[in-house]
């Protein structure tokens, strides 16, 4: 997925009040990005490095950039726009590229479903095929040369789980999917660290039926896709 229209660099020098974080530019001017990230970011947060923002035309906007990218001290990128991590799985599918992941006739987005009023993030159907529900989580937090997920306690995260336990009980196939939009990773894992009680439920879910992949991003300033699979540790 390329990033249309180009993306632009300035350094990051701070983030606040969760959506937004300030730049300075090349001629030492300071812009405001709007920062399209509601978790943590835990560890994706490198005050002094370079960052890659989009600009958008839209007159109503009242801030008309938005973070995109984080260069990490390693010279690694970071994938800052965590709900993009839907349309790289979509992409990915649709491209083949996730091969635990083919075969299916048709692709759904954002599908009612469950017993605690969920949407899930993407449906695959098949005539041949038990449907598949995929729950897509964007994990970007490394800590120790390993991937975690979540950043933060996530009861949603927690909710998710237990749908996709339940759809497996009634049948269905249900998917748990890492997309992994940082460089440095190459292994994932729940963070019973932070937070314990996602991490009891995934071992359930994983028990039950429930599958877990994850995927790595290839990042550069000019675009990003799904691409690497990666070792999950439940």
């Amino acid at each position: 997925m390329e990033f249309a229209p180009p993306l632009q660099q300035g350094i990051l020098l701070r983030r606040y009040k969760r959506f937004l974080a300030d730049v300075q530019l090349s001629d030492g001017s300071e812009i405001t990005l709007h920062c399209p990230n509601t978790g943590s970011m835990r560890n994706c947060l490198y005050p002094g490095e370079t960052v890659w923002f989009s600009t958008s035309n839209n007159p109503k906007r009242k801030y008309a950039h938005t973070w995109e990218l984080m260069t990490t001290p390693n010279g690694g990128l970071i994938g800052i726009h965590s709900s993009q991590a839907n349309a790289l799985a979509e992409d990915a599918i649709n491209k083949g590229i996730i091969s635990e992941l083919t075969g299916y006739d048709s692709l759904s987005r954002e599908v009612k479903y469950g017993d605690e009023n969920s949407r899930i993030d993407i449906l695959l159907q098949a005539a041949q095929k038990p449907t598949c529900y995929i729950e897509v989580k964007s994990c970007t937090l490394l800590e120790d040369g390993q991937g975690y997920f979540p950043d933060a306690v996530s009861l949603r995260g927690q909710k998710h789980l237990r749908e996709l336990i339940h759809m497996v009980s009634l049948g269905y196939r249900a998917v748990l999917l890492f997309v992994v939009q940082h460089s440095e990773i190459t292994c994932v894992a729940p963070a019973a660290h932070i937070d314990p009680e996602y991490a009891k439920l995934l071992k359930i879910a994983v028990l039950a039926g429930v599958e877990v992949l994850a995927y790595r991003c290839e990042i550069s300033p000019t675009e990003i896709n799904l691409v690497h699979t990666c070792v999950v540790r439940t």
